[in-house]
């Protein structure tokens, strides 16, 4: 009977443990189909392209997207966090910005890979270059913050203001080239990764449905750790209150 109060306490997000195993295979499975395509469908491009160089192509810019879609997910728990108050939003808008860090630096480390072969360089401050680091860097500080900034009510709503502001330079990392130019190509549209081929745009296709699923995946994992430790700790301390329990 314990039992079953116990479990009938617990929110439903943090008991859907079928459902995370879907997700979880499906994620595997569109991972290793990814690779196939990648690997061994899609033709090597074009020398300009990059060459063999140009299959990262298949990597960088999903994991950009998948960025894009953690930035906003703790743009949006952040701005809930403001309004009001709770563990479930602080626990989203944390897991959003350790999630857009993982991907921004597989995006910004893949990048120049296929920069250098496809330009000569590894880096240039390119607008589009400029800016995604500038992102990286602000959703990097919003972890170091909540890591080590402490967990009272306000640090954690500077951390999710700061997380707004981060996710506010999103739309002008998509736009730079178009409007500030750049070596950077439009990815793409205009033939910027040299897809000429209707394996390329598989690949590239199942590459935004498996990174769409990782993000998906690790957001709702971490999500759901952090509200299970925000809840242990303010049970610990509403116990210490009580006297139930003494301070370590």
């Amino acid at each position: 009977m314990t039992a079953l109060k116990i479990r009938a306490s617990v929110p439903p997000m943090l008991r859907q443990k079928p459902a995370f195993a879907v997700l979880a295979s499906l994620t595997l499975a569109s991972i290793f189909a990814l690779l196939y395509l990648a690997f061994f469908r899609a033709p090597v491009a074009q020398a300009e392209a990059g060459g063999m160089a140009q299959k990262i192509f298949y990597f960088h810019v999903p994991s950009a997207y998948a960025m894009y879609l953690s930035g906003v997910v703790c743009c949006v728990a952040s701005a809930i966090y403001l309004l009001k108050l709770g563990n479930r939003s602080n626990a989203w808008a944390e897991a959003g910005a350790e999630c857009a860090t993982i991907f921004g630096i597989l995006m910004i480390t893949s990048g120049p890979l296929w920069a250098k072969k496809a330009w000569g360089v590894y880096w240039t401050w390119d607008p589009r270059l400029t800016t995604t680091l500038l992102s990286l860097l602000v959703y990097a500080a919003v972890v170091l913050l909540r890591r080590f900034g402490g967990s009272g009510e306000a640090e954690r709503k500077f951390a999710a203001a700061l997380g707004v502001l981060g996710t506010v330079n999103l739309p002008i990392i998509h736009y730079s080239v178009r409007k500030w130019g750049g070596n950077h190509p439009v990815v793409i549209t205009k033939g910027g990764g040299g897809l000429s081929h209707p394996d390329m745009k598989l690949a590239l296709s199942v590459g935004f449905l498996a990174f769409t699923l990782l993000a998906g995946l690790l957001l709702w994992q971490r999500a759901r750790t952090l509200e299970l430790s925000a809840r242990l700790r303010d049970t610990e301390e509403r116990a210490i209150d009580e006297g139930l329990a003494k301070e370590a």
